[in-house]
C-alpha cells in the first residue's frame, strides 16, 4: 500500500532489517538540534504516543514511537521518503502522554522541512497531500474540543486550534 507515492513503512518491512551500512548515525543529534532538545534518546519506546494518537486511529500505519525509534537507528533515507511523516495533525495529544516529555509534532515538523529542503518530496506530492492536511486540521480541532470537553486545560497553542479562535478583548 502507497499513501501518496512515498514509501510506506509496513511495506517494506525496514524495521525487521536494518542495514548498518546505510545508517547515518548522527540523524537523531540533528533533529535534536533543529528542535531545540539535548536528545531525542530519552524515548524508551512505551507507545502511550501511539495509544492516544488520533492520526493513528485513522491510519493503522501511522506510529509516532516507530518513526522515532527509527530516527535512533539513523534510518535517515527511510524516514524522510516515508508518506507518514505528514500525517501528523499537531494536536500534542502524544506529548501530554509521553512520560519522558517528547514532543512529537516538533519531530514531525523538522522531518517534513528536512524532507522538503533534502528534496525527498515535490511540488506534485504537496498538492496530493493538500485535501489530507484539511482532514488533519479538522482532525486536530476535534480533539482539541475533546480534550476541553474532558476538562483539559491549559494554554491552546495548536495550530489547528488558533486558525479559527477569535482572542476576545
Amino acid at each position: 500500500m502507497k499513501w501518496l507515492g512515498m514509501k510506506n513503512y509496513k511495506n517494506h518491512d525496514i524495521m525487521k532489517k536494518v542495514l548498518l551500512k546505510k545508517a547515518d548515525p548522527k540523524f537523531k543529534d540533528e533533529i535534536a538540534q533543529k528542535i531545540g532538545i539535548e536528545e531525542i534518546k530519552p524515548c524508551y519506546t512505551c507507545g502511550s504516543c501511539t495509544g492516544v494518537c488520533p492520526v493513528r486511529k485513522v491510519i493503522e500505519d501511522f506510529d509516532p514511537r516507530r518513526i522515532i525509534h527509527m530516527i535512533i537507528l539513523g534510518m535517515r533515507d527511510e524516514v524522510l521518503s516515508s508518506d507518514l511523516i505528514w500525517f501528523c495533525c499537531f494536536c500534542n495529544s502524544c506529548y501530554f502522554v509521553c512520560p519522558q516529555g517528547i514532543r512529537f509534532s516538533r519531530i514531525a515538523a523538522e522531518l517534513q522541512k528536512m524532507a522538503l529542503s533534502e528534496k525527498y518530496v515535490d511540488e506534485n506530492f504537496l498538492k496530493r497531500l493538500e485535501p489530507v492536511n484539511d482532514f488533519l486540521r479538522d482532525l486536530c480541532r476535534l480533539t482539541m474540543f475533546k480534550k476541553v470537553n474532558e476538562g483539559f486545560r491549559g494554554t491552546h497553542t495548536m495550530p489547528c486550534w488558533q486558525k479559527d479562535t477569535v482572542k476576545s478583548s
